[in-house]
């Protein structure tokens, strides 16, 4: 599938979609929209900076007050910089959350803080009377012996978001790259960072904390966790599936380029994500819906059993 195609099929599913999902819920007044995209992985797809361009066009276009992306993203380097550009082109606020895989090749949180323009690798910032905080979730634990990439909340982050909480009147609504309430490589003291923000809420003598949003996990679901909503939302390119994969949709020019893509099941179209936050406290997500690439349906079927939660091609759309 080339550009244009891509480009073409995108754009048009993506009015299918947003004309099935945009109806308000009732005439309650809306006091913020996010636009939320995660997993990109720029760099292992051939389209991403398509995909991405989708993102950003259908944003200029619905104009929320912001947007976020919540990580593996983009490597810091030059050769990410027309990626970076694609981004740039949102007229509006944008902000990051650092990824595992956006260090991949050895480089540091500050060199990608510093390539993404990040005030910090975890931040706060106050919009539309809402207090937002992004945790990076990919230190590494003095004592651990996991295998594979850092995913943990470091004592000095730890004391930080306590004081951050501590300090606000607003409700909170919280980013992190991997899961807090999924202990399948979510993040490895998820207990001690869930306690944090249950604690901000029993100071606060109400649901203070009110949602966390993560990636990482490329799969699609939604915990309640003593009153804290945890939702996942889905990749805006593919599901992992190793070598169990039957075919990735794509050409075998362009899998030699693109070798990763032989272990993906790849979604057809980009998805992403509209939160919108309603005066009398509702939330609401609005998700995409794609189809997958190639056989990559065998291929799940297979591996169906090894991941917690389902393995689909869309983010739900989801009230609460």
């Amino acid at each position: 599938m080339d550009r244009r195609q891509f480009c073409q099929n995108a754009s048009l599913l993506s009015f299918l979609n947003w004309v099935e999902v945009s109806t308000p819920t009732s005439n309650k007044k809306i006091v913020a929209q996010i636009g939320i995209c995660t997993d990109v992985h720029h760099g292992l797809i051939p389209d991403s900076e398509s995909r991405l361009s989708s993102f950003i066009d259908e944003m200029n276009r619905l104009k929320p007050d912001f947007i976020i992306q919540l990580g593996d993203f983009c490597f810091p380097k030059e050769s990410s910089q027309s990626f970076i550009n694609i981004w740039k082109g949102f007229k509006g606020a944008a902000y990051h959350v650092i990824g595992n895989h956006d260090t991949d090749g050895g480089f540091s949180h500050q060199q990608v803080v510093d390539f993404w323009q990040m005030p910090a690798p975890y931040y706060s910032f106050d919009k539309n009377d809402f207090h937002f905080v992004v945790l990076n979730g990919n230190e590494k634990n003095p004592n651990g012996q996991l295998k594979g990439y850092p995913r943990y909340v470091s004592k000095a982050q730890r004391q930080w978001l306590k004081q951050d909480l501590a300090t606000t009147h607003l409700p909170v609504i919280i980013f992190c790259h991997q899961g807090l309430d999924n202990d399948n490589n979510g993040i490895e003291n998820a207990t001690a960072v869930k306690l944090i923000l249950e604690e901000a809420n029993q100071n606060a003598g109400s649901n203070k904390v009110k949602l966390v949003l993560s990636g990482h996990h490329h799969q699609d679901y939604h915990n309640v966790i003593n009153g804290i909503h945890y939702v996942q939302i889905n990749s805006m390119s593919y599901f992992w599936v190793g070598d169990k994969n039957k075919s990735s949709g794509y050409d075998a020019e362009t899998e030699k380029k693109f070798p990763y893509l032989k272990s993906m099941a790849v979604y057809k179209d980009p998805l992403w994500a509209r939160l919108i936050i309603y005066s009398d406290g509702h939330l609401e997500i609005q998700g995409k819906k794609s189809q997958f690439l190639g056989d990559s349906p065998a291929s799940i079927d297979e591996i169906a059993s090894e991941v917690p939660y389902a393995i689909v091609p869309y983010i739900s759309n989801r009230k609460f």
